[in-house]
């Protein structure tokens, strides 16, 4: 972290008043999530990969804990040239509807399945829909299965999470899932939450298992419930007419590279799962198992309410469902 706080420094200085230059030679990565988690770590395997391959020509930097500002910030900033790339999850369905499809609880069955939907729909649909508002998400990297943590009894039916403040990222989809299921959903930053837990601002939340152990929620969280409720992916984007002004071999060693890290990443996150609930358990969480049936009932509103807001959405679910079989699952 202390050369991450040195790099800092000089980006802000070659923000401030640096030779045009020198802005297309540092590549800027800004991401909100925690230093050590998943998106982290994956960020830092595409600087090394995208380094090796730019040689002289450029140098991708890593700032993650929103150093350089929080998520709307940092989709601001790739617009502006500001930051050159930025890694956005729950916060996509604001700019494009159609990636709510991955808000939809259940939808995904494994990373198998996972891959299969970037394939047959990241090119046709994802990537055309945030390109329309002005981004351009290069690939989808893995985030995670997410589940739930509270501090006041363990969840295994929607009805124990009944009036329980939970913290949700600043997402309408995932607001309106935990709406669904009784609690009482409160948006705020992921940088916000470790001192929200621990004064009682909220009771719970719902993240990864990567990002509750990289933001060491651990420490003020008692109960763990694996509810895999949703697969959560992460883009790494770019503002489209920023990146069009970086050198074509910059471009492209950017979108291959994003491109490539994504298998990484999955593989990653397989291997991380069973070791992460270990130690989250070894570090005092009480783990349990939800019933997934009766929170694939309670969820049915929502896929209805996808079918009727986005466009084409029925067919995407359809879609994305037929993909399941003989994922591996």
């Amino acid at each position: 972290m202390e050369l991450k706080a040195i790099a800092l420094t000089a980006v802000v200085a070659a923000t401030l008043g640096a030779a045009p230059a020198l802005a297309q030679k540092e590549i800027i990565f800004g991401l909100s999530a925690a230093d050590g988690s998943l998106q982290d770590q994956t960020a830092e395997e595409f600087a090394r990969r995208a380094n090796e391959k730019l040689g002289d020509t450029a140098i991708v930097k890593v700032f993650d804990s929103s150093q350089l500002g929080k998520d709307k910030d940092l989709l601001q900033k790739i617009k502006l040239g500001t930051v050159h790339i930025t890694l956005p999850s729950s916060i996509m369905p604001d700019i494009a509807a159609e990636y709510a499809l991955f808000d939809l609880p259940f939808l995904v069955a494994d990373r198998a399945h996972l891959a299969k939907i970037d394939e047959a729909l990241f090119d046709s649909v994802l990537r055309p829909a945030a390109e329309a508002e002005g981004y351009r998400p290069l690939a989808i990297w893995e985030n995670g299965f997410r589940q739930i943590s509270n501090n006041e009894r363990p969840v295994v039916t929607p009805a124990d999470l009944d009036g329980l403040k939970i913290r949700t990222p600043n997402s309408s989809w995932r607001v309106a899932m935990f709406k669904e299921y009784g609690a009482n959903p409160t948006p705020m930053p992921f940088s916000e939450l470790f001192v929200a837990l621990q004064t009682g601002v909220v009771d719970g939340q719902e993240n990864p298992m990567t990002n509750i152990y990289g933001g060491k929620l651990n420490e003020v969280q008692k109960y763990l419930s694996l509810s895999n409720h949703v697969y959560s992916p992460a883009y790494p984007t770019v503002g489209v007419t920023a990146f069009e002004k970086l050198d074509p071999e910059i471009q492209k060693v950017l979108a291959e590279t994003a491109k490539e890290v994504a298998f990484w990443a999955r593989d990653k996150g397989a291997a991380d799962d069973d070791e992460l609930q270990g130690k989250l358990e070894s570090g005092g969480m009480a783990v349990n198992k939800t019933d997934r049936e009766a929170f694939v009932a309670a969820s049915k509103p929502l896929y209805d309410k996808f079918a009727e807001e986005v466009e084409g959405g029925r067919e995407m679910i359809d879609q994305a469902l037929s993909l399941a079989s003989g994922s591996g699952s």
